[in-house]
């Protein structure tokens, strides 16, 4: 047996077992491209409201939230400083439940309230990630991304054409052709197109599904394990005061003078510092984010940890999941994260066909050989019977 009929049968077989769960992860990744944009036209009260005159102080807003349910404890909010007609999404927990409470900036009445896990976008992170199945199915998942990478370089060996003469059939779908023929260029035609984009993707999905693979990004670039960054302890305690969280959004603003989405981290403890995080809207990539910490009580400002300082591996890190989702340059690798998301949704389709009904690029030339073969063998009897 020739090496590339080896590699045929491996790659027939890996696609055979790892199909169903590459066409699961792929469509549900294919919406999951689009979700910033989606949410929030299919739950508009979650988003957006009224513009008001004034906004009201986030401290008031906080105690809204605390009284909508007084059992949740919160955790932290998210705003969009720039965009006056948005919500302020206070996110709590009360036991295992994560709660997400859309809150009028204007009046202070929390407008919405979900359980943050039973979004439909979550659930399809979920389906994403774990198949619905916790950590079996991260093993799953991670397993099959593996095994996908191999499928995307052994189609590209077997998609490798002979001679150069027949270069322009591997780069064209024969749409008038059999069945047969159709399939299998959708399947080899298609996938040339899109394999650089799909193996990107399926690389950098490695980073959640293996801690050996997070970790090797910062032991390659930084030579060093990951830091764990934590928010620093208090100096002084003492009680923030009416208005501390209005303070530290304020400070926090002037401090990072761009347009961009804000969190504030409520601490667990009165020990421990707030942590402020603050994405730029304005860089050449995104999730670049900013991090300041503010000393409980008196505001002061304990520690910046800036994008611009983070190291080499922590950038890569902080890369890789708009590389990902197609984020990282905006809609053009949004687009092209797409289209590449369904097209590899089809290869496990139209391999099964061709695996079901037969369909080679190379069988309807072999076919014409062998017809040739058996027409002349017949001339030749014929002839021999004249005789």
């Amino acid at each position: 047996m020739t090496a590339k009929k080896i590699i045929r049968q491996l790659h027939l077989w890996l696609g055979l077992v790892s199909g169903l769960v590459v066409l699961v992860v792929t469509l549900s990744g294919a919406v999951l491209v689009f979700e910033k944009e989606l949410e929030p036209l299919t739950s508009p009260s979650l988003y957006y409201v009224q513009p008001g005159a004034q906004r009201l102080p986030i401290d008031s807003l906080k105690k809204q939230a605390e009284r909508f349910n007084p059992a949740m404890k919160l955790v932290r909010v998210e705003m969009e400083p720039h965009a006056a007609n948005r919500t302020m999404l206070f996110f709590g927990k009360e036991g295992t439940v994560t709660w997400m409470l859309a809150v009028n900036p204007y009046t202070g009445a929390v407008v919405r309230a979900a359980d943050f896990e039973k979004r439909f976008f979550r659930i399809l992170l979920n389906l994403h990630r774990y198949l619905l199945a916790n950590e079996l199915g991260k093993a799953v998942t991670g397993v099959c991304c593996l095994i996908f990478l191999v499928l995307v370089i052994s189609g590209i060996v077997l998609w490798w054409p002979r001679r150069w003469k027949y270069f322009r059939q591997r780069i064209a779908i024969k749409w008038n052709g059999s069945f047969k023929r159709v399939v299998w260029d959708l399947h080899a035609v298609g996938g040339f197109y899109v394999h650089l984009v799909i193996f990107v993707i399926a690389f950098t999905g490695l980073t959640w599904s293996y801690k050996w693979f997070n970790n090797g990004i910062f032991l390659l670039f930084d030579g060093k394990p990951m830091v764990a960054y934590k928010a620093p302890a208090n100096k002084v305690m003492q009680p923030g005061g009416a208005g501390f969280y209005e303070r530290v959004y304020q400070q926090a603003n002037q401090e990072l003078a761009y347009k961009g989405s804000m969190v504030i981290q409520f601490p667990p403890s009165d020990s421990i510092a707030v942590t402020v995080t603050k994405e730029s809207y304005e860089a050449r990539i995104t999730n670049v984010v900013d991090f300041i910490y503010y000393e409980q009580g008196t505001g002061n400002l304990l520690q910046k940890r800036l994008y611009k300082d983070q190291s080499t591996g922590m950038k890569v890190r902080r890369a890789v999941y708009p590389v990902h989702t197609g984020e990282i340059f905006g809609w053009p690798t949004k687009l092209l994260a797409l289209l590449a998301c369904l097209v590899a949704a089809s290869l496990p389709v139209t391999g099964l066909l061709i695996w079901l009904k037969g369909a080679r690029g190379s069988e309807p030339k072999q076919k014409v050989k062998c017809k040739k073969i058996v027409l002349h063998t017949l001339a030749e009897v014929n002839a021999a019977r004249i005789k």
